[in-house]
């Protein structure tokens, strides 16, 4: 680990080329303070620029991987305080990286919680798992994206019912509307994170970049400019060396070896 055991984010490097950033506030089920979120910005700023990593695994503890925002921090905040904070810098370092991000989620991911996996490329998820947006039990509404990603991820009618009545829906639920990839038992997921981080690892980083991308532009374009992206990422994709290693190994019947740089 990098972070001293006080910090409210560890950074773990279990294999070559994969780290595991955990949310470390147990005492308050790893709720999300304005400490908690600079931490998250930089590291994913850092991480981002690091040619030797290339996949991030983002977990939280058995009990919760965030329950959302710290209220404590909320409770008698004005809007000038709100905007002296620039939580849209420090949402908008997750959502800028360009390396493949899975989400390991065990326990409550709610407000914030849910807003922070949903940053993510891939969504595991413990049967423990509960996700939701609550903010509109205590008076407000979301503000770190879950009314866009939601929309995006569920199509509107399935937003608004997490989004309207506030209530938690659990794993398998969250599968079946396709809100996570996978469920597993709690102590298989991040297990299977860390394999798959793996598996993306030992595929090409300027492919996995470029389909990553596209996907985002899939959600914030009409369909044509969409089209036109994946059209110009996919000719982007023949000038890299891992293109002919690719092709030259699958016609020559044997394992491709990528680029690890």
């Amino acid at each position: 680990m990098s972070a001293v055991a006080d910090s409210p984010l560890l950074e773990e490097h279990p294999v070559d080329g994969v780290v595991l950033l955990r949310i470390h506030r147990p005492e308050v089920l790893n709720a999300l303070n304005l400490a908690l979120r600079r931490a998250l910005a930089e590291a994913f700023r850092r991480l981002d620029a690091d040619p030797s990593v290339r996949a991030i695994v983002l977990a939280g503890g058995a009990k919760a991987f965030c329950a959302g925002a710290d209220l404590g921090e909320y409770v008698d905040a004005t809007p000038i305080d709100l905007l002296q904070r620039r939580h849209d810098l420090l949402w908008g370092a997750i959502a800028a990286c360009r390396k493949p991000v899975i989400a390991a989620v065990r326990g409550h991911a709610l407000g914030g919680g849910c807003e922070l996996a949903l940053h993510a490329d891939l969504i595991l998820a413990g049967r423990s798992a509960r996700f939701g947006q609550p903010e509109v039990k205590v008076g407000i509404m979301p503000g770190g994206g879950a009314t866009q990603r939601l929309t995006r991820a569920l199509g509107k009618h399935g937003a608004m019912k997490l989004l309207l009545l506030g209530e938690p829906i659990d794993a398998d639920t969250a599968a079946r509307i396709g809100l996570v990839a996978e469920v597993l038992d709690d102590e298989a997921v991040e297990a299977r994170a860390l394999a798959m981080a793996q598996q993306l690892c030992a595929l090409p980083a300027v492919a996995l970049r470029l389909i990553k991308e596209s996907v985002l532009m899939a959600m914030e374009t009409p369909l044509s400019a969409g089209l036109e992206y994946e059209r110009n990422a996919f000719q982007t994709a023949f000038a890299s060396p891992d293109k002919h290693e690719g092709m030259r190994a699958r016609l020559d019947k044997r394992p491709a070896r990528f680029n690890q740089g």
